[in-house]
C-alpha cells in the first residue's frame, strides 16, 4: 500500500523474546510494517530481569521500549511508570494498536483520549477462566475494562467472523468488527531434517502426532493423551510429541495430569519450547497429523502453520478455531470435550491422508500474509490523522 509513514505505537504485555501465538502475531505486524517503511514502537513489560531496560533497543527495525513491571498477578504485571510512559510516547505517535485481554486496556484507551489519538484494538481471544470465585470477579473485571476500551476505539480486529459472532467479548461491539486471519509465515521444512526427526521419534514405524502449544487446561492436552486409547486400536506403534512449554509457573495442569503422563509415558515424547521458526517446520512436517483438542480458542495459527507444512489438523468443532479446518477441508472436526470423538478423526486422518492434503500455495492463498498486514496497514493509515475527542 502506498502512502506517507505512519508512527504506529503498539502497546502489549509480553514481546519479542517470549513467545506465544500472540506476541509471535504482532511481532509479524510489528516488522512487516517496519518493511514498507513505517516506524514502529512497542510498548512492553520488562518481564524477566535479562532482558535491557535500554528502550532505545531494536529488533528488525522495531523500537521496543520495556517497563518495570515489579508486581505480577498470575500472567500480568503491573508497571509503574506506564501511565506517563504511554502517554508521551502516544503524543509521539500517529495511532495506537492494543492487543487484548490486557489488564492495562482502560488505561491505555483513557491515555489515548488524553493524548488525542485513535485507538484500534485486536482481540486474540475472551478471557476464560476455571471456575471458582476469584476466577469470576477477575473475569468480570477484565470484561469491563475491556469495555471501557471498546467504547472508545473505532475498530477492532478479529481473527474471523465466525469467532466475533460468539464472542462476549466482541458481540455488543459486532458494528466495530473487523474480520482478519492472524499474520502466519512458516518456512519450507528441510527433508533431510525431516527424515531425521522421524526417525528418532517413530516407534516401529507407526504414526507421530504432534501438539503445539502451551501445556495448559484451555487447551486440554489431557484430551490429546487419552485420545490414545482410541488410536491405539488401530495404531498401537502411534507417538504423541508435545512442542510448547508444559511446566508452567502460574498454571498447575501438568501436575494435575503427571498420573495420566505417566500412564502412557511409553508413547509421548516432550520437547518443550521450540524457538527456531525453521526446527518449527521440521517438527510439522516430521508429524503425519497435528491435533488440537482446545476447549476455547479464537484461531489458533499452529494449524495453518502446519498445513504449511504438509501436515492436516484435527481440531475441536469450536467457533474461531474450527475456521481453518472450514475454509481448507486439510483436516478434521472433532467433538469438543470429547477423547473418543478426537482420536476417530486422528485415526480417519491417519487412514487417508491424501485426501486432507492440500498445496502449500493453496493455504497460502487462503490465509494470505500480505492481505492481512494490508488490513492492518488500512485501519492505521485511516484513523492515524483523526484525533480522539
Amino acid at each position: 500500500m502506498h502512502g506517507d509513514k505512519l508512527k504506529i505505537l503498539i502497546s502489549l504485555l509480553y514481546y519479542y523474546p517470549h513467545t506465544t501465538g500472540l506476541t509471535i502475531h504482532v511481532q509479524r505486524i510489528a516488522e512487516e510494517l517496519v518493511r514498507r517503511g513505517h516506524d514502529v514502537t512497542v510498548l512492553t513489560a520488562r518481564y524477566s530481569n535479562d532482558l535491557p531496560r535500554d528502550d532505545k533497543l531494536t529488533h528488525k527495525g522495531v523500537r521496543i521500549v520495556r517497563l518495570w513491571a515489579p508486581i505480577r498477578m498470575s500472567r500480568g504485571m503491573i508497571m509503574p511508570a506506564y501511565p506517563w510512559a504511554a502517554f508521551k510516547l502516544m503524543r509521539q505517535h500517529d495511532v495506537v494498536s492494543i492487543h487484548t485481554p490486557m489488564l492495562e486496556t482502560a488505561l491505555v484507551a483513557l491515555i489515548s483520549v488524553l493524548a488525542r489519538r485513535k485507538l484500534i484494538i485486536t482481540h486474540h481471544g475472551d478471557l476464560v477462566l476455571p471456575d471458582g470465585l476469584l476466577n469470576r470477579f477477575i473475569q468480570g473485571t477484565m470484561f469491563f475494562l475491556y469495555r471501557i476500551a471498546a467504547l472508545v476505539a473505532p475498530k477492532i480486529i478479529a481473527y474471523s467472523r465466525d469467532y466475533a459472532d460468539q464472542s462476549y467479548y466482541l458481540l455488543p461491539f459486532r458494528d466495530k468488527v473487523v474480520p482478519n486471519y492472524p499474520p502466519i509465515h512458516m518456512p519450507p521444512p528441510q527433508p533431510e531434517r525431516v527424515a531425521q526427526m522421524r526417525a528418532e521419534w517413530s516407534q516401529n514405524g507407526g504414526p507421530i502426532i504432534g501438539y503445539a502449544g502451551r501445556f495448559v487446561q484451555e487447551k486440554r492436552p489431557d484430551l490429546a493423551i487419552k485420545a490414545l486409547d482410541v488410536i491405539n486400536q488401530t495404531y498401537p506403534n502411534a507417538r504423541l510429541v508435545f512442542m510448547g512449554e508444559y511446566d508452567i509457573p502460574y498454571e498447575d495442569t501438568w501436575t494435575r495430569q503427571r498420573e495420566l503422563v505417566r500412564q502412557y509415558e511409553s508413547q509421548l515424547k516432550f520437547l518443550g519450547i521450540v524457538r527456531d521458526q525453521q526446527e518449527v517446520a521440521n517438527f510439522y512436517a516430521a508429524c503425519d497429523v497435528l491435533v488440537l483438542p482446545s476447549d476455547t480458542e479464537c484461531f489458533a495459527l499452529v494449524q495453518v502453520e502446519a498445513m504449511l507444512c504438509g501436515t492436516p489438523v484435527v481440531m475441536t468443532d469450536i467457533p474461531g478455531g474450527r475456521v481453518p479446518v472450514r475454509e481448507t477441508g486439510m483436516g478434521k472436526l472433532a467433538k469438543q470435550g470429547d477423547a473418543q470423538s478426537i482420536g476417530q478423526a486422528l485415526v480417519d486422518v491417519l487412514n487417508e491422508p491424501e485426501k486432507y492434503t492440500k498445496s502449500r500455495e493453496f493455504i497460502e492463498d487462503v490465509f494470505s500474509f500480505q492481505e492481512t498486514v494490508d488490513t492492518y496497514e488500512r485501519l492505521f493509515r485511516t484513523y492515524a490523522h483523526q484525533r480522539a475527542h
